[in-house]
């Protein structure tokens, strides 16, 4: 039996999110088509206001388009039950936001492991031992999070978010609440779990210096893909965003 090799983690087609009616209409996403491909590392930037939470709100399936499709790997969100549509969260897709997000009475390990114990899932020891090296907790996982720096708290987050390999993480503003050292560490981690655990990711940010992290960077008006580039760096994204108003 043969299967058919599916190259992007997620997928939107014709992706529009209206809110309101009439005068109070809001276009938040219009007509947005995008793909992410496996093991590549995306960025989304654009002005307040122009779309980018709510199309990676909707791609994540945090959210529903009004109209269109979105594919998480070959399947389609909007055929699945509100039962199915959180196992498929739980089970494929990872978060990372910009308020980390742990749970305060938790140890670090415990706080990682969350999502496969919420799943009654054993994790995979060895996976679990690469991803704490990879972000450096091995002398922390004792540690509940008010013991653990802003910095440490994220690499948690990170870690969490990887441990059950998911098939795209999806991360808002990570390195927001963090100095500028500590939000460069985040990325460079973020960076080397695209290049070396094979990871998908794709990151909401207003820093040009983290969208130059990016293999690409999708910039948003109005609710549509109005530029990408390649191969980023920080000088050629800030012209950019300054030609598009942001």
């Amino acid at each position: 039996m043969t299967s058919q090799t599916i190259v992007s983690a997620a997928r939107m087609s014709g992706g529009s999110k209206i809110y309101g009616t009439g005068d109070t209409e809001v276009r938040a996403l219009d007509g947005v088509d995008v793909e992410f491909e496996r093991g590549r590392f995306t960025a989304i930037m654009g002005p307040s206001g122009s779309g980018k939470s709510t199309l990676m709100h909707c791609s994540a399936g945090l959210d529903d388009l009004t109209s269109g499709t979105v594919h998480i790997g070959d399947v389609e969100l909007g055929s699945l039950s509100e039962r199915d549509l959180t196992l498929l969260r739980r089970d494929k897709v990872g978060f990372v936001f910009q308020a980390f997000n742990l749970i305060p009475t938790l140890t670090a390990e415990e706080n990682l492991t969350l999502p496969l114990d919420l799943a009654g899932r054993k994790p995979d020891a060895s996976w679990v031992v690469n991803v704490i090296e990879t972000v450096g907790l091995q002398d922390r996982l004792r540690h509940r999070p008010d013991e653990l720096s802003g910095g440490q708290q994220q690499r948690v987050a990170v870690a969490r978010a990887l441990v059950s390999r998911p098939e795209i993480i999806f991360a808002d503003e990570p390195t927001g609440n963090l100095d500028s050292v500590t939000g460069g560490e985040i990325l460079d981690f973020l960076r080397g779990a695209v290049d070396d655990l094979g990871q998908t990711l794709v990151v909401v940010t207003h820093d040009a210096g983290a969208a130059a992290m990016a293999d690409r960077v999708l910039f948003l008006a109005d609710g549509q893909i109005v530029d990408e580039m390649t191969n980023p760096d920080a000088d050629r994204i800030l012209d950019r965003i300054k030609a598009i108003g942001g």
